[in-house]
């Protein structure tokens, strides 16, 4: 617990410098979406790839298959709550938490805190939940915003950078070379910014909440539901299938991180509820700062 403690704290500390430097006008909303572009189009993929590029022996490559399957049932359960979660909710409001039920934070904030308590394995399992996650993401997700042509979706899935760098991960895994030192270096040195830049534009996205207007019912509702009864109920159904404790617990820490930073982003561009996403981003990342702490030491007794 301690760990995941010392990790949360870093990671509050490097948003809190992310909403200082934008309250100081320092980080604009236009050098906020450069940066968020740089870390999904550059550096996500490059962590990724480190992660596939440390080897993997036979035992793991299945386990890899589990994790692929759970996350697929995980997006699954998502649109089936979907139905009946937020049904009294006004249909803005319903829709931006429906997408924040199917997106969450596992890239910007999940990849760092599984790294923290599992290590390299953990990087590796969480990349694999992401990519499940990124296809409704682009499908079912997006579609809650706008409609948009199959083959624009098609498109978008077979070019994202981060589904890209698992296919490539797992192609470089039975190739018969190796990198050459430099470039493996290289790689992982730019994938090692990912925790710091990602938490600067959450905290950015933090700082503009209206501070006399940040706790919502409708937020928390969402909360609870997000941090603590999804992975619950995943908890239960992964260990009566007898699935392996770090599998477990990377799959059920994934499932565990607020919503996602990109729900404020479409509903600002899609002309929804901004506001109400913006507050449900902040309410579920500083309650997963006491949620998570308390979800990995409950899974590393068990």
């Amino acid at each position: 617990m301690v760990c995941i403690l010392q990790t949360q704290l870093k990671l509050l500390i490097l948003i809190t410098l992310g909403f200082g430097i934008t309250k100081a006008g320092m980080f604009s909303q236009k050098g906020r979406a450069n940066l968020t572009d740089i870390i999904i189009y550059v550096i996500l993929p490059c962590n990724i790839f480190d992660a596939f590029h440390q080897g993997l022996s036979p035992e793991t490559i299945r386990q890899c298959i589990y994790v692929m399957l759970a996350a697929i049932g995980l997006q699954i359960l998502y649109i089936i709550l979907n139905r009946f979660l937020f049904i009294k909710f006004s249909p803005e409001r319903r829709l931006v938490c429906q997408y924040a039920t199917i997106v969450n934070n596992a890239s910007f904030m999940g990849l760092p805190v599984l790294e923290s308590v599992y290590g390299d394995i953990g990087v590796l399992y969480g990349s694999i939940v992401l990519v499940p996650m990124r296809v409704f993401m682009w499908t079912a997700g997006l579609s809650l915003f706008t409609t948009t042509k199959k083959k624009e979706k098609i498109k978008m899935l077979a070019t994202h950078p981060c589904i890209l760098a698992v296919v490539l991960g797992f192609a470089y895994i039975f190739a018969p070379f190796k990198l050459p030192e430099f470039l493996s270096e290289t790689i992982s040195l730019v994938g090692n910014c990912t925790t710091a830049l990602s938490m600067l534009v959450v905290g950015s996205i933090l700082s503009e909440v209206n501070p006399r207007h940040i706790l919502d019912k409708g937020s928390l509702y969402y909360s609870f539901f997000r941090l603590v009864a999804i992975p619950a109920i995943l908890f239960g159904a992964l260990s009566l299938l007898g699935a392996d404790r770090e599998m477990t617990g990377v799959v059920v820490l994934s499932s565990a991180m607020p919503a996602a930073v990109t729900t404020a982003m479409l509903a600002e561009k899609y002309g929804k509820d901004y506001a109400f996403a913006t507050k449900t981003i902040f309410i579920s990342t500083i309650l997963s700062m006491i949620t998570l702490p308390i979800l990995a030491e409950v899974l590393s007794k068990i």
